[in-house]
């Protein structure tokens, strides 16, 4: 039986997307809850839709058309695709997620040759996500491949607009926050897991460069990048969720490695711009960044607003409450009516072809809010 007949059965058996019935213990997660069962759903229909086993990759759309399916090769939604199943793995322990994993691996090796690439932010999503399949797996390639990333990473910290790690390597005096929060997330985690004093030194200089140069002092709004077009000036006029989502997270992560709180602080004030003027006021809902990357933003956000709450428990009820109002929209509303595909707003149905950046981001929300019902937060009155 196929999946999507699965998925039938359960609306006509159930009138909900609640299978914990069928995807309960650990298909369903541990606990096997609500949003363990939807991000089960959603997993399943990338996996359905999205997945070439031949390749070792995800395809950019679904349904798939010629050579649309491969054609740009998106290596930092590659990257998201890979941590969005060891999401999977870390809730279910299930092979699958285990097998896909390692076929990733290849297919990127396959497809780039190498796993560095031109540009700097990809890379360090993709350094992450190997990072994270290492914790959760322990294959040694996969930490090497995260090591390998990070020496290319550093090649792009220089002395233009007075530090900070470049873009791409072919414009090396623009700088921008993609490029530099990442990096401050993987340095700190590199030191968590390791222990060298480098990586939380690196980490420490690349937040104090984003700090002093591209976020608001005032408000916490953090700014795009600067030196785009060579003028020196800050793109102040980008405001974009997935900028915030990584500055979060890279204070939290440089808190948990310090101890120092002003780090936590700095999180918050940016977390308190996104509900303040980033949320809708009449809905409570993330803005629509239209396709492409910017389908990917409020994904990004939403996973690094987790680690957030999780690490600031007692502060957090606003920002839990955002990520549930925007988990029963996107379900209720930003999902196809026969299937686990999602919109790039999470308040309409989707188009009819859902690119891969798309639906990845629905499913970091549903992840994300599996994580936190697992850990029992969800429960806010």
């Amino acid at each position: 039986m196929t999946i999507a007949a699965v998925v039938a059965g359960l609306l006509v058996a159930a009138g909900v997307w609640v299978c914990t019935a069928v995807f309960g213990g650990e298909r369903g997660g541990r606990g096997g809850g609500l949003w363990s069962a939807r991000a089960e759903l959603a997993q399943q229909e990338l996996l359905q839709q999205f997945w070439d086993e031949k390749r070792g990759l995800h395809n950019n759309a679904a349904p798939c058309m010629l050579q649309l399916c491969t054609d740009p090769f998106h290596y930092w939604w590659q990257a998201h695709a890979l941590d969005t199943l060891v999401d999977g793995y870390a809730r279910t322990k299930d092979d699958g997620y285990r097998q896909r994993i390692d076929a990733m691996y290849q297919g990127i090796l396959d497809r780039n040759t190498i796993f560095p690439n031109a540009y700097y932010d990809d890379m360090e999503w993709m350094a992450l996500a190997w990072l994270r399949a290492y914790d959760q797996i322990g294959d040694e390639r996969y930490k090497e491949a995260a090591l390998i990333l990070w020496e290319d990473i550093l090649t792009g910290w220089n002395d233009e607009m007075g530090g900070g790690i470049a873009w791409r390597k072919e414009q090396l005096d623009y700088k921008n926050t993609p490029a530099n929060a990442p990096a401050v997330i993987l340095g700190a985690r590199l030191y968590d897991r390791f222990g060298d004093e480098q990586y939380l030194e690196w980490a420490k200089r690349i937040f104090e460069w984003q700090r002093q140069t591209l976020v608001d002092p005032e408000t916490g709004l953090v700014w795009d990048g600067i030196n785009r077009q060579g003028d020196g000036r800050i793109d102040k006029d980008w405001k974009f969720t997935y900028c915030q989502g990584v500055y979060i997270g890279a204070a939290v992560e440089l808190y948990r490695a310090t101890g120092d709180r002003s780090y936590l602080d700095e999180a918050w004030k940016t977390a308190a711009y996104v509900e303040r003027q980033m949320t809708s006021p009449a809905t409570g809902m993330l803005p629509s960044e239209g396709d492409g990357d910017g389908a990917l933003f409020k994904g990004i956000l939403v996973r690094y607003l987790t680690e957030l709450i999780k690490e600031d428990p007692g502060r957090a009820d606003g920002l839990v409450r955002m990520l549930l109002t925007n988990g029963e929209s996107l379900w209720a509303y930003g999902k196809h009516p026969d299937a686990a595909l999602f919109s790039n707003s999470w308040a309409q149905k989707p188009d009819a072809v859902v690119q891969l950046s798309t639906q990845l981001s629905g499913m970091m929300l549903l992840e994300m809010l599996a994580v936190l019902e697992q850990l029992e937060m969800l429960d806010i009155g």
